[in-house]
């Protein structure tokens, strides 16, 4: 075992100067701009065979899992699957992974915002195994956030590997993810859009190209090996008429709430879970509210595109076909009710699956919340008012509707609902949802499902150059510990001594636990520095000041500029937790780091 080690190190080191030196000619010989386009078609490919992988995987096990089972038979099995996949994903992230991989787009978020763009190296492959364990086993969440938080790993891992800046590695982060949403959907538009709009990524001279590249690749070769077809099959057998178009603009009011209600009750089950504590008990309430609803309504069964199929074919009737609520009447009430429940279960449905134990994302639930939304809204409708709303083309309006509102991502949910039907013709109709449903919801939410965790936590990037540098900041590196402390028993005398050696006019006062009593400000004392006579008696005591506010040692920046704004004041004092003095921080300072890091970060 000895030698076995020995030679292992060798090897290692071997390989790491040999690839020291691929390295050291590549920054030699090839410009960065070009090898970012190198890298961006890599990603491409490694991130589109990466989403092949993930969807074969989730369709053997579906396969291995129902081939000898009638999905529409009201099999039992059906109920226990999605409980036994969560309970795998679970002990497999627990024991295997040792890692928390749930929320992938988040995670990606946090990774661009807070740690240089950089991901660990078994994202490449642990949310892959883990989503299709969950998904293939009849969980009811999408396979897009995980392969998203892969495709965004192998840029990363990449980049690293090629010793790139914090800046090429967030574009090579952006270009992974959109390579992932191309490859998974077919849909290389919508791959770059969520890239600049949910990712956040600035749409410059640097990025689109590579962004652009790694979807098309990835999208090129969903087709080589999937195929021509789109992902759901849509014909339009009614043309889209001017005189629909009030309906269209209650149909975005109306996708605006149902995103909002998706959006809250994901959140509101996210913090029970987190409550719960031991993964046994989140795995019990979450498996329960699972197998309690997939049985109850069978299409909240998996990923749910075969629902959606069916109602963009004009079947709504199959649907209930397989619940205990089927009856052969063709009650259009019965169909209503059943597809109200599924849309406003669904996200319980999801955030059980996730908080039980489970990897997968919200992309494909809220496709298929959105679909049911649009389709109830038409078929009811007609049924109250006796109309002829085509319920095909509302039900694709109103996944284009809820994605927009979920994701904050009104662009993505146009092209991608287009790109995944091939329904181009009713863009018109798409865009007036879209714009509708994201800008209402925006007065209530000002935060994606994917977002308001992070600003929760005051830890977002967004669009705002001012506040996306300032989330890059830390109030650590910007704290100036050169001003010399003084005590409060400290005569005139003393205090001019240690002004003498000082460069600064602000001294904080402590005690002797180092705890901050004040400030003495050199300007407050000028008149009386040079009174000889009062030397002796006049102590720091009699002429510190409290400083205006105080800033906390892990307080964010957006957060200390805020004070900074409040008091006026130019200089603040930094304390710990426990009140002990840590240093200074200037607004020149702040403002020397902040155009360090947005030269750094932004300069084409």
């Amino acid at each position: 075992m000895t030698k076995i080690r020995l030679y292992m190190r060798r090897a290692n080191r071997v390989l790491s100067a040999t690839w020291s030196q691929i390295v050291s000619w590549r920054e030699r010989h090839i410009r960065e701009k070009t090898f970012i386009i190198i890298l961006a078609l890599l990603i491409g490919v490694f991130g589109g065979l990466a989403a092949l992988l993930l969807k074969s995987l989730i369709h053997l096990i579906q396969h291995l899992l129902t081939v000898h089972l009638s999905l529409t038979g009201g099999n039992y099995m059906l109920i226990i699957y999605p409980v036994l996949g969560i309970l795998l994903a679970g002990l497999y992230v627990r024991y295997c992974v040792r890692d928390n991989i749930s929320h992938g787009v988040t995670r990606v978020l946090w990774a661009i915002s807070q740690n240089k763009s950089r991901l660990k190296k078994h994202n490449i492959y642990t949310s892959i195994i883990a989503s299709s364990i969950t998904i293939g086993f009849g969980g009811s969440v999408g396979a897009e956030g995980p392969i998203v938080y892969t495709g965004a790993a192998i840029g990363s891992n990449l980049g690293q590997a090629f010793r790139m800046s914090p800046k090429v590695l967030m574009i090579m982060v952006g270009c992974g993810a959109a390579a992932g949403i191309a490859g998974i959907f077919k849909a290389p538009i919508a791959g770059m859009l969520f890239t600049l709009e949910v990712l956040m990524l600035d749409l410059t001279a640097v990025s689109v190209m590579p962004l652009l590249i790694s979807s098309i690749t990835a999208a090129t070769l969903a087709y080589v090996f999937t195929g021509y077809d789109v992902e759901f099959f849509f014909v339009q057998s009614e043309p889209f008429v001017t005189a629909r178009i009030p309906f269209v603009i209650i149909l975005g009011i109306f996708c605006c709430f149902v995103s909002l209600y998706f959006t809250k009750v994901m959140n509101m089950m996210e913090n029970l879970f987190k409550r719960l504590g031991s993964q046994w008990k989140r795995l019990i309430v979450g498996g329960s509210i699972l197998a309690t609803l997939v049985f109850l309504l069978p299409p909240l069964y998996g990923e749910g595109y075969g629902s959606i199929i069916q109602l963009l074919d004009g079947n709504p009737s199959n649907i209930v076909e397989s619940s205990i609520f089927y009856n052969d009447r063709g009650d259009v009430w019965v169909v209503l009710l059943f597809i109200g429940a599924i849309i406003l279960t669904k996200c319980f449905a999801t955030s059980a699956t996730n908080g039980g134990g489970g990897v997968g994302g919200t992309f494909a639930p809220s496709l298929f919340v959105g679909c049911m939304a649009g389709f109830f809204f038409a078929y009811g409708i007609n049924y109250l008012f006796d109309l002829d709303l085509s319920t095909k083309n509302f039900a694709l309006m109103g996944m284009a509707g809820v994605m927009s509102g979920v994701m904050h991502a009104p662009l993505m949910g146009i092209f991608l609902t287009a790109e995944l039907t091939g329904g181009y013709d009713l863009f018109l109709p798409l865009l007036i949802v879209s714009a509708i449903s994201y800008g209402t919801i925006k007065i209530f939410e000002p935060y994606s499902i994917y977002t308001m965790r992070l600003a929760q936590r005051g830890q977002l990037m967004t669009h705002h150059k001012d506040k996306a540098v300032l989330t890059l900041l830390k109030i650590d590196n910007v704290i100036e510990t050169d001003c010399i402390p003084v005590r409060p028993g400290m005569n005139l005398k003393e205090m001019v001594e240690v002004i003498s050696r000082s460069s600064r006019n602000i001294f904080p006062v402590v005690d002797d636990n180092s705890k901050l009593l004040g400030v003495v400000l050199l300007d407050d004392i000028r008149n009386i520095m040079f009174r000889t006579d009062l030397y002796r008696r006049m102590r720091v005591s009699k002429f510190m000041s409290m400083p205006p506010a105080r800033i906390v040692l892990g307080q964010s920046m957006e957060s200390v500029m805020k004070t900074f704004d409040d008091t006026g004041a130019w200089n603040l004092p930094v304390v710990d937790t426990d009140g002990s003095y840590v240093g200074f921080v200037s607004k020149s300072k702040i403002f020397n780091s902040y155009r360090h890091v947005l030269r750094h970060y932004t300069d084409d």
